[in-house]
């Protein structure tokens, strides 16, 4: 089975792909390889943290990566919190003051129309492939429901009338902005794989 370095050691995102991935692939996370550095992500793009983060795992391990960046990008904001999602709220990471400081700056906004985008970058000796996966909602008055992570309770997804943390993890992984882009990944390396 092939191997693929996922470089990242949040719990909930290997899962949501490895349940995307369905054991098609096998995925390492940076913990399993014993890679414990703190990769900084200093781009102003979701493309270039993705990269920055896949390149120094190759570069270090010689072993193929992939690695993502996730933004919410809320229309009224102009496309914040965008690449600084994560910490938005300040240091360190806290889903909880994330979303107050969203909620706050969107208090008595009328448009609250949002969007989840993912971006994975594949790296090994040859190329450096992107894969984008995107899904469109908005964004709620108060957080609701208890599953996914970040800022799923306060997204709600175009087509539903629930937040991500009410759907479930089986729904979310099936429609999520990251199960596009694993998708699209698996697309391809099913491709690679064939020829």
């Amino acid at each position: 089975m092939r191997k693929l370095v996922f470089a990242t050691n949040n719990a909930h995102k290997l899962e949501e792909v490895r349940a995307v991935l369905e054991n098609k692939i096998e995925i390492i996370s940076l913990n399993e390889l014993g890679c414990y550095d703190d990769i900084p992500e200093t781009a102003d793009t979701l493309e270039g943290n993705a990269l920055i983060k896949a390149a120094y795992v190759f570069e270090k391990f010689g072993l193929t990566c992939i690695a993502d960046d996730t933004g919410l990008e809320v229309e009224a904001l102009n496309g914040e919190p965008g690449v600084y999602s994560a910490r938005y709220g300040g240091e360190p990471h806290d889903a909880q003051k994330n979303m107050q400081k969203l909620l706050k700056k969107l208090d008595g906004v009328e448009n609250r129309k949002a969007q989840f985008r993912t971006v994975i970058v594949l790296k090994d000796a040859q190329r450096e492939l992107y894969f984008e996966g995107m899904i469109h909602g908005n964004i709620a008055t108060v957080p609701s429901g208890n599953a996914g992570f970040g800022y799923d309770p306060v997204f709600i997804p175009d087509g539903y009338d629930k937040s991500f943390a009410e759907l479930g993890a089986e729904l979310k992984n099936r429609i999520s902005h990251r199960a596009l882009a694993v998708e699209k990944l698996v697309q391809f390396l099913k491709d690679d794989l064939a020829e």
